[in-house]
């Protein structure tokens, strides 16, 4: 093998992290690579350029909540005086995904337009090391060149993993990188898992008309604030999502007619059903195993997360790794993204800012949007003490849903989490809708160390849902969080 080339910086992985650090690098005047191979699911689904964010993850995830959005307000449009809606209509899933894989494949062909502007030379193969400075890349055909870079950034990212006690599981389900891709309906279906890509997933898969049933083991959304998580759970079933608590399969079947017959145990009592699709969504995996990172000494965890230091240095001086390929990282594109950029400035412009991942805001797309900041209620208590905290909280009602009647028994909650001595919002959670947009408003105010009291100097924009932020007064545990009047 000929070594054709030698770089200053060789990213491994085309997803939100590692285009921004390569993309970075070369406006400094870096000379860079960056390989991306994307290894099909096992039933054969793959994609373009852009990672899971793109292609698999919060893109096409946004688009269907939306969607499911939409069939939801049928009923509240009818109401609001619009003629000849149809509350009764029936979704075309086909549509749907035409429009969203469209919108993905522009996203795939921006990304490659970027890196071809910016002089970043992209690598359309499969990455691994051969030593420290070397990496073998190899194609769809089985062709091998090998090129060569005095830093190397790994930003791989994860792939969906799988229950381990059934047999053959990986032919009998489908994950998260085959949803969006399906040419047809998935129908009826169980999702197995209680993380934030199972609620969202079995939410909008309801959300245009589908029976869906959720298995789960343990807790709703574990990592996040449990209050907000069960009022999350609660309004689901509301809405008529069943939920399976305190069960995982027992064992998945083909049928006859190409469904699933998925049995269980609950309560000492066996349990089965057929369903049209099975979707798994109980965590991902690291997607480390073919990079041979054990030959040049890059240190792992037991499921293949790579160990870095604060300035994303693995146990190799020249080899990086930033993302969800990282140990202790939050799995969410923006952080990816800014840790990216923060690296190439300090390799290549003499930057010395480190990426913090405190405050960092994000929302759930379930059927009601859940916006957090900062500490859970669980994790202030575990830290600072349940005496040295108080919680404020809200529960209100969205002006525009009184349109309906179906929504008179709903509502939404905020909550602030703020430290008794200084008074600062360390926690900031907002369950109702657009919360993407209400949370982002507010990152910036909580990274700034923002107080309670600033919050309730803040004159709130009116009728909106936000503004319940910055007019919360009850005291959990003291005062009824149930507000009165508009």
């Amino acid at each position: 093998m000929d070594i054709e080339q030698e770089y200053d910086l060789f990213v491994i992985g085309g997803g939100s992290g590692g285009l921004a650090c390569a993309k970075q690098a070369a406006k400094l005047g870096a000379k860079v690579a960056l390989a991306d191979f994307v290894k099909p699911s096992p039933l054969g689904t793959k994609w373009g350029l852009g990672g899971t964010c793109v292609n698999v993850g919060c893109i096409p995830k946004k688009l269907m909540h939306f969607a499911a959005t939409l069939g939801e307000l049928r009923h509240d449009q009818v109401e609001a005086g619009w003629i000849d809606t149809q509350v009764d209509s029936k979704h075309n899933w086909e549509k749907m995904v035409e429009n969203v894989n469209n919108h993905i494949r522009k996203l795939n062909f921006g990304y490659k337009n970027q890196l071809l502007r910016q002089d970043v030379k992209y690598y359309n193969k499969l990455a691994e090391f051969i030593d420290a400075n070397t990496i073998k890349l190899t194609d769809n055909k089985g062709q091998i060149e090998t090129v060569r870079a005095k830093t190397i950034l790994i930003a791989v990212g994860g792939r969906p993993s799988y229950p381990e006690n059934i047999p053959n599981i990986q032919n009998l389900v489908i994950t998260s990188d085959d949803l969006f891709w399906l040419q047809e309906n998935p129908g009826k279906t169980l999702v197995i898992g209680a993380s934030y890509v199972a609620l969202e997933c079995g939410g909008f898969l309801h959300g245009i008309g589908n029976e869906v049933a959720i298995m789960v083991r343990s807790i709703l959304l574990r990592g996040f604030d449990q209050e907000m998580a069960e009022k999350i759970g609660q309004y689901m079933e509301e809405k008529g999502i069943r939920f399976i608590k305190g069960s995982v399969p027992d064992m998945i079947e083909a049928t006859e007619d190409n469904k699933r017959k998925v049995t269980w145990i609950i309560n000492g009592q066996k349990q089965e059903e057929i369903f049209d699709t099975v979707l798994v969504a109980t965590g991902r995996v690291s997607d480390t195993q073919k990079l041979n990172l054990d030959k040049v000494g890059v240190k792992m965890n037991k499921n293949g997360k790579i160990l870095c230091s604060a300035d994303d240095k693995t146990s190799v001086a020249n080899i990086f790794a930033i993302g969800d390929c990282v140990e202790g990282r939050p799995e969410l594109t923006p952080t990816a993204i800014k840790c990216g950029q923060l690296l190439a400035n300090r390799l290549y412009n003499n930057g010395n800012e480190l990426m913090s991942y405190e405050f960092v805001a994000t929302t759930v797309f379930t059927p009601l949007e859940y916006g957090c900041i900062g500490y859970s209620e669980e994790d202030a208590i575990k830290k600072f003490g349940e005496e040295k905290i108080t919680v404020y909280h809200s529960i209100f009602k969205p002006l525009e849903w009184n349109y309906f009647e179906m929504h008179s028994g709903e509502s939404c909650f905020a909550k602030l989490i703020v430290l008794n001595d200084n008074r600062r919002i360390i926690g900031f959670h907002y369950l109702g809708p657009h919360a993407g947009e209400v949370t982002q408003g507010y990152a910036v105010a909580i990274k700034m160390g923002v107080t309670k009291e600033q919050f309730d100097s803040t004159v709130g924009i009116h009728p909106t849902c936000s503004e319940e932020l910055v007019q919360v007064t009850a005291v959990k545990g003291i005062d009824d969080a149930q507000k009165e009047g508009c």
